[in-house]
């Protein structure tokens, strides 16, 4: 699993991973979920910088290491993109001799291990596997990729200056649009795993469905 972190979040206006949420980082709820599963999590960084930061916060035995932005992008200030993130992940696990990752956005606090269960699931016998939404729109930051094939996508896209996410998938691959209304919903009624937070003002949704979860 590959969680990208290292979003400049400039309309939540501050760094999100690390938004103290009722006295902890907002990342360490996601970190919470994803860790009683048996896969390595990777947090793709935008520089050490971030990276110590994250360190004097999170609990590092949830984690099996960070990634720090590829050299070959990461100098270019102008990019502000999942897209080198995402290149980040591909090349660092492509090494390591990964097949597979699931990727997130860690602005997704309330992802259900039913349902990252369910993608992964899903992802057998396919190449890919991304929620879909009734209106064709997808969630490219939650699904399953294959690592070698993606990089490769990836980096031609960067050089393009494509930076569209949509644009990591090929006609070629065999790729499985889960219904997000139709599947995910009968397991997430709420859909509360596909709640972003971008702005200050999100936390307060936040907050009233995390109560309500508490009660």
């Amino acid at each position: 699993m590959a969680i990208l972190i290292g979003g400049k979040s400039t309309r939540f206006g501050s760094d999100k991973g690390l938004y103290e949420f009722k006295s902890r980082p907002l990342i360490s709820y996601q970190l919470d979920t994803l860790s009683q599963m048996r896969y390595d999590i990777f947090l793709i960084a935008n520089s050490a910088k971030q990276v110590q930061e994250y360190i004097n916060k999170l609990d590092l035995n949830k984690i099996m290491a960070f990634i720090i932005d590829d050299i070959e992008f990461a100098q270019d200030q102008n990019l502000n993109s999942p897209m080198k993130g995402l290149y980040t992940a591909f090349k660092e696990l492509k090494k390591l001799e990964y097949e597979k990752v699931l990727t997130l956005a860690c602005d997704t606090p309330l992802i259900q291990q039913n349902v990252i269960e369910l993608i992964i699931e899903q992802s057998k016998d396919y190449d890919c596997c991304i929620p879909k939404w009734d209106n064709g729109f997808l969630e490219p930051l939650f699904a399953v990729y294959p690592i070698k094939k993606s990089y490769y996508r990836a980096k031609e896209n960067l050089k393009k200056g494509n930076f569209k996410l949509s644009s990591l998938l090929n006609n070629k691959w065999k790729i499985n649009y889960i219904s997000i209304e139709n599947s995910i919903k009968l397991l997430d009624n709420n859909l509360k795993s596909f709640l972003n937070i971008n702005r200050i003002n999100d936390i307060e949704e936040l907050m009233r469905i995390y109560e309500d979860l508490n009660k």
